[in-house]
């Protein structure tokens, strides 16, 4: 009797199976949101059991929340105390999470697959892939030049493994002498020191003491670590895979890899100097510090405006000019298939060199010697007109809820959406429970992505054989 139960019951696992890898690979963007939905839900779930309170209280459900969706979209954001509120395993949950969400769920999955079965399917293949490139998460052929082929899977995976593993422990290493010359315990260190690496590679901002920042406000070598942290996670690992394999050649980079770079580069240095030229002067922030603080701390706040997250002086205080700079850094965001979100530097390259190419006639863009095709720009332009809308609406709406200044909830507002975690207070525990939900999903859109959530909500796609006539609109 036994064998034939089991034999009854194979036949219907196996439907299973295959229908949900038929809907997988039909629907990937759908799969990708229903996925990072599941944890998300998990997470919640598991902050608000007793056990995962200092205090043995259960977290209320809009709380346990969004601090879940915060810290499996790595962004930063907090409605309770992080280095009082959770107990021990409380705080397991976030260091997980915060890995898990910084690495991709499905990229994690097809790892620890890569691990036991030593090989990867077509269809795993397929999902990886997805998880590091919005191009692919849309139903149908997709062009077989991207940054990363779909034959590099493999290798990029163990690529990820072992860059997340090499930084976060080079990190731990440097900050670790330092927490123990203020005088806390090894073992203690240990455990921040770990909790401070996690948080700057994936981009997370999240801090493990009371005092926070504080006593390394003006410690130029914690400070240094962690932009160093930040910008390694903000980078992608996409651009770790490509450099790994051209290590001793920069030619070979692909343009991925080079776009990235320079726009990184760019905007940390003219972040860093727009900031120290507006906050000068400014008794509030660090503006009437010497000049080697001042610089310091521009610098900081340029790295962290790009996702980090971690914040040395209240934001509130700083001058209108410099929260506005600091909105456009956050919605620009890090790399591509990176810890970090915002609408990714390469798409504001690409929207930069179309502009370029208008300006000079050229039919095309280019960019180190290489053309790039259209269908990239129409991808830039519905990334940055879908994550533009998204933040207008929702900023629209706070206004109506909470009657707070334009500044401070816009400013919060894409810091949620781009995943950041930089607040100017808006964000505190007095916040109005609707409030806490819209920015809660408006940190799941940001993390998600517009293109995988427009590719999710859009109806079954389907190849046109024709091609209407060609009309030209005025434009500008």
């Amino acid at each position: 009797m036994a064998e034939q139960r089991t034999g009854a019951d194979r036949p219907l696992l196996v439907r299973w199976r295959d229908r949900f890898e038929q809907f997988a690979s039909q629907y990937p963007s759908r799969f990708a949101i229903l996925v990072f939905g599941g944890l998300n839900v998990l997470w919640t779930a598991l902050l608000m059991t007793p056990w995962a309170s200092a205090t043995g209280e259960p977290t209320p459900l809009v709380d346990a929340f969004f601090q879940a969706v915060s810290i499996i979209c790595v962004t930063g954001l907090t409605v309770v105390d992080m280095a009082t509120h959770w107990s021990p395993f409380g705080n397991a949950l976030v260091l997980v999470g915060v890995q898990v969400g910084g690495i991709g769920v499905l990229t994690l999955a097809s790892i620890l697959g890569l691990t036991v079965a030593r090989k990867l399917g077509l269809r795993q293949r397929l999902l990886a892939a997805g998880d590091s490139n919005p191009s692919r998460v849309r139903k149908g052929a997709v062009v077989e030049n991207q940054a990363v082929r779909l034959g590099d899977v493999g290798a990029l995976l163990r690529t990820v493994a072992l860059s997340v593993l090499v930084f976060e422990a080079a990190l731990m290493l440097l900050l670790y002498p330092r927490i123990l010359l203020e005088g806390t315990n090894p073992l203690q260190a240990l455990y921040e020191a770990a909790y401070w690496s996690f948080m700057a590679f994936t981009n997370s901002g999240f801090v493990p003491t009371v005092a926070g920042l504080e006593p390394y406000a003006t410690d130029p070598w914690f400070l240094t670590v962690l932009m160093v942290g930040v910008f390694l996670g903000s980078l992608g690992f996409p651009v770790y895979f490509v450099l790994l394999k051209n290590l001793g050649n920069p030619r070979q980079w692909s343009l991925h890899v080079k776009l990235t770079i320079t726009v990184s580069v760019l905007l940390f240095l003219l972040g860093g100097l727009v900031f120290l030229v507006l906050e000068w002067g400014n008794s509030n922030s660090w503006g009437e510090e010497d000049f080697g603080q001042q610089v310091l701390q521009a610098f900081f706040l340029s790295s962290m405006a790009r996702s980090g997250g971690f914040a040395v002086y209240d934001l509130g205080l700083l001058h209108n000019s410099s929260l506005l700079v600091t909105d456009m850094l956050m919605f620009v965001g890090g790399g591509s298939a990176s810890t970090s979100g915002g609408i990714k530097v390469t798409t504001l390259a690409i929207l930069f060199l179309a502009a370029v190419a208008e300006a000079r006639g050229r039919r095309s863009m280019e960019a180190f010697g290489r053309r790039i095709p259209s269908d990239v720009l129409r991808l830039a332009v519905a990334v940055t007109l879908w994550s533009a809308t998204i933040i207008a609406g929702v900023t629209i709406v706070l206004l109506e809820i909470t009657g707070a200044p334009l500044s401070f909830v816009l400013f919060d507002v894409i810091s949620a959406f781009a995943t950041v975690g930089l607040s100017t207070g808006f964000t505190d525990p007095g916040l109005e429970g609707e409030a806490k939900v819209i920015l809660a999903l408006t940190m799941f859109a940001g993390r998600i992505g517009s293109v995988t959530l427009a590719a999710a909500l859009a109806a079954n796609q389907r190849t046109q054989l024709f091609t209407r006539p060609e009309e030209r609109p005025i434009v500008g």
